[in-house]
């Protein structure tokens, strides 16, 4: 098992938080709110919610991290000092422990934001991104888990097609994994991007990298990034007091399906018989949706900020008993 240590901030990493504007709005934050963030990230919504919950509202931050933890603590050092930021270096699976341990139930809002940070993608030493050669890690908590290198360099060449299919939505999946297997070993991102390029034949004048859906699929395996959603949204919806609101951002189409399904069961009141020979039943409600549609980044939003281009954001409030 591959460890790590976890790399400083480059300081030219510029953070823009995606879709501020909308998730301010959409979860209605307003002063004397209690609110938790699942993901600090770059810290960018954290703040805006601080300052628009001010003078009395409280923020509670996760984030498996532990230099988003740093980072933020560093940069918030005052409303930590004064209890209005509570920050807990944990993976946004264990909201629901950290937040009771914290006080924080019943609250008014929850943002979870699936996407990696500037900060994170232009750190070579994490590994994610295939612009900069680092070495081949991309665990959210460089010190927990297999790294990508391990599953690049260990799996089976059948288990690795499965996972850049089912992960990366990867129709070339195969010739990929028979290529990265015939390969080994592969160390830095640099050799895996370049390893895939030969593997499907370049660019050839593609806006996209042939490496990117391999480089999402290892990083979700890594971080098992899409059963701790599923098991994240429903004690999101614990934690909500009625009425208060869930904002998710997802940047692929596997979490928003996620969401998606989930906050449509969770909003049903009705429920039909899957063998079609009986009428179902009716059911209440747990949440009300918000946004029928996900919500987009504007052009003005997107030429700015290119990462919130493919970004798509979900709220639904938790129904009145």
């Amino acid at each position: 098992m591959t460890t790590g240590s976890i790399a400083p901030d480059p300081p030219e990493a510029q953070h823009i938080p995606v879709l501020l504007e909308e998730v301010l709005a959409g979860l209605a934050i307003g002063p004397g709110m209690r609110i938790i963030d699942g993901t600090l990230g770059g810290g960018g919504h954290t703040a805006a919610m601080l300052a628009a919950s001010a003078p009395d509202g409280r923020v509670l931050g996760l984030d498996a991290d532990p230099a988003a933890v740093q980072r933020v603590t560093r940069r918030q050092a005052e409303l930590v000092a004064n209890g209005r930021l509570v920050i807990a270096g944990v993976n946004f699976v264990e909201i629901r422990a950290t937040a009771i341990a914290y006080g924080f139930t019943a609250v008014d809002a929850i943002l979870l934001d699936l996407g990696l940070s500037s900060f994170q993608l232009e750190t070579p030493e994490r590994g994610f991104s295939f612009s900069q050669d680092g070495p081949l890690d991309m665990r959210f908590d460089p010190t927990q888990g297999i790294s990508a290198a391990d599953i690049v360099n260990e799996w089976a060449e059948q288990d690795l097609a499965d996972l850049l299919y089912q992960y990366g939505e990867e129709h070339r999946s195969r010739r990929i994994a028979r290529y990265l297997v015939n390969s080994r070993p592969i160390a830095t991102t640099g050799e895996l991007a370049e390893a895939v390029s030969r593997a499907v034949g370049g660019r050839r004048g593609k806006r996209i990298h042939p490496a990117t859906k391999t480089f999402q699929a290892l990083r979700i395996a890594v971080n098992r990034e899409l059963e701790h959603l599923q098991e994240t949204l429903p004690d999101c919806l614990a934690l909500l007091r009625p009425g208060g609101r869930l904002a998710v951002i997802s940047f692929h189409s596997l979490e928003d399906r996620i969401v998606k399904q989930w906050m449509q069961q969770e909003a049903r009141t009705y429920v039909p018989d899957p063998t079609h020979l009986y009428g179902g039943h009716e059911r209440t409600a747990t949440l009300e949706l918000v946004t029928r549609k996900p919500v987009t980044a504007s052009e003005a939003e997107a030429a700015v900020n290119p990462r919130s281009r493919s970004a798509k954001l979900r709220i639904a409030a938790r129904a009145h008993a």
